[in-house]
């Protein structure tokens, strides 16, 4: 499947607007469900979920950091980021925001997540989740970063803290 989407995304469906980036997620979520075949862990569908949401918010702010960046020349860049506007994007970025956030907190207190790790308690690790989206998106927004997420989260002393706090809160909720 990752093969064949990437072969269509890259003769075809990158010239797709909004199917453009929801390509893109999909190879993250194709990548998590093989991992999970391969680890022969099963995967819930809220986690699936929830990395189509992230991947998706990632996604649409990079094509604004693009756009913006770039103005006038980003159609010369990425051709398909002539058919964006800041506007529009940031009408996308904010459903997906919370579309994300929603997702989260909907897998925290599932019944299949309650149960498999024994606890609903998971739900108050939404804190960071909710700050590391805000804190993203300041990046975004305000100091004009989110042109490649990877070195965003690296080199953003906040948004690693915040990434820390979140792993101490799940092993302090699962472990104690």
């Amino acid at each position: 499947m990752y093969f064949i989407l990437n072969i269509f995304y890259s003769h075809f469906l990158k010239r797709v607007v909004i199917v453009d980036v929801f390509c893109v997620a999909l190879g993250f979520v194709l990548r998590v469900i093989a991992g999970s075949v391969v680890t022969e862990i099963n995967i819930s569908s809220w986690l699936i979920i929830c990395t189509m949401m992230i991947s998706l918010f990632l996604g649409f702010t990079k094509r604004r950091h693009e756009l913006f960046i770039l103005d006038d020349t980003a159609g010369l860049h990425r051709p398909i980021l002539g058919e964006y506007s800041t506007y529009f994007l940031d009408q996308i970025v904010s459903v997906v925001t919370t579309t994300t956030l929603i997702a989260y907190i909907l897998y925290t207190v599932s019944p299949e997540t309650t149960e498999k790790f024994n606890t609903t308690h998971l739900l108050y690790t939404s804190i960071f989740v909710l700050y590391g989206i805000f804190r993203y998106l300041y990046l975004v927004y305000k100091k004009e970063q989110g042109g490649n997420p990877a070195v965003t989260l690296l080199t953003d002393c906040p948004l690693l803290i915040n990434v820390v706090l979140w792993i101490i809160s799940v092993g302090v909720i699962l472990y104690f």
